[in-house]
């Protein structure tokens, strides 16, 4: 039985030398079990990190195809999954349980459908900072945040996690929205400015961890250093000279991990992430947790329709960094509306009218199974004056409730308030 040895070296980051050993069981795809010996190295600085710590152009990443055992679909293919037409694992064939290993363990979703856009050259925060509601001028490498791309009457387009790393900065943004920013970018980009703008996302895979157990499996890894950090810190590395960004949240909460990696090993590490206890998820119970926590969707709750305040994220904006649309919003009580979570006994069709007393208040945006109790969720916006946590609407003849969701904010939060942002 061949030993296999991965090597998780810590890439930019001048921290002393440390190393310790872990010991995993893999499952091939053949069925055999095979044992893996994981060797994780800290090491100072490293000169010439690969991609996105690399100021080089995105293009030039070279990659080599994974070994045949190693491969991401074909792992996840004999793990149960069920792909789209268009190579997007749609589930496992375990969505009940993956949800409830959100609620009471860890589940492992592979969003790799999700884009991933890299933006380098000197310029880079100045320009994130005029682009996008967060204040980037504030963080520093190895930060990261939440931000929205709007148009110029603050209308939403997508809305973004950003990881700002040593010579780029990383966003992850909607599938259907990637090629489009990348455009709406690079208009952007006058001549003077020292900035260029890729899209990676077929150079890269994204999976998020989610749940309590989410801590233990990094432990496991032997990737503990980041464990405990602020949302949104992230610490580079490699795994048989193949860079992995591990960070802080799971693009649908604060807590949990989120991985970008490179394809040629994005197998390996899937296996040792199930191997480690996590329960592997599909993008229909993606989706139905997204509902759940309240997370706006581009195309769905973010449209040229409604305001960043409207949708509920204040926590995005920077009340500092002198955004004109924004202030007005605030100054002149902008907000006509807001996104709410809906209880309902049955789905509802996405776009109907959401109704009070026969009278229109608003429409809903997003509807999906429920879990843990709730028949299905949706999300919608509901006229401000009307909505409030327990109120009862109709959408057609099905009854709803309105709920607090995670993700929502309908005011600025106390803590942004305190910290004048």
């Amino acid at each position: 039985m061949q030993l296999l040895s991965l090597q998780f070296a810590a890439a930019g980051y001048g921290c002393g030398p440390k190393s310790s050993k872990l010991k995993g069981y893999f499952k091939d795809v053949s069925g055999m079990v095979q044992r893996n010996h994981f060797r994780v190295t800290k090491h100072g600085f490293v000169k010439k990190p690969r991609l996105w710590v690399s100021a080089a152009s995105a293009s030039s990443l070279d990659l080599v195809p994974p070994p045949i055992d190693n491969d991401l679909q074909v792992i996840m293919k004999d793990m149960g999954a069920q792909f789209s037409s268009g190579g997007i694992v749609e589930t496992f064939g375990n969505d009940e349980a993956s949800l409830k290993a959100v609620e009471d363990s860890v589940a492992v979703v592979d969003i790799s459908h999700f884009g991933r856009i890299r933006v380098i050259g000197d310029d880079r925060i100045h320009f994130m900072h005029n682009q996008s509601t967060a204040d980037f001028q504030s963080l520093s490498e190895g930060q990261g945040c939440d931000t929205v791309f709007l148009t110029p009457t603050a209308r939403t387009i997508d809305l973004a996690n950003a990881w700002v790393m040593k010579n780029a900065i990383t966003l992850l943004v909607s599938p259907t929205t990637h090629e489009s920013i990348v455009t709406m970018l690079n208009k952007y980009i006058f001549f003077a400015d020292k900035v260029e703008v890729h899209d990676i996302t077929s150079k890269t895979c994204f999976f998020s961890i989610m749940g309590p157990g989410s801590d233990q499996v990094m432990k496991l890894l032997n990737l503990e250093e980041v464990v405990g950090k602020p949302y949104g810190t992230h610490l580079h590395y490699a795994v048989e000279g193949n860079p992995v960004t591990v960070g802080v949240g799971s693009v649908l909460s604060e807590t949990g991990f989120s991985l970008l990696l490179s394809p040629t090993i994005a197998g390996l590490i899937w296996k040792s992430i199930i191997e480690f206890g996590a329960i592997p998820m599909g993008a229909c119970a993606w989706e139905r947790l997204r509902v759940l926590q309240g997370r706006p969707a581009a195309g769905k709750e973010l449209t040229n329709e409604f305001n960043v305040l409207e949708a509920g994220l204040w926590k995005t904006i920077s009340l500092t960094k002198g955004q004109e649309t924004i202030a007005k919003l605030i100054t002149y009580d902008g907000v006509k509306q807001h996104l709410w979570g809906i209880q309902l006994d049955s789905p509802a069709p996405v776009g109907s009218n959401i109704t009070v007393n026969g009278t229109k208040v608003g429409k809903i945006t997003s509807c999906a199974p429920g879990s843990n109790g709730i028949k299905h969720a949706g999300l919608g916006y509901v006229k401000r004056q009307v909505g409030f946590p327990g109120k009862e609407i109709k959408i057609g003849d099905i009854k709803g409730v309105l709920v607090d969701v995670p993700f929502v904010s309908h005011s600025l939060p106390v803590t942004m308030q305190m910290a004048g942002k």
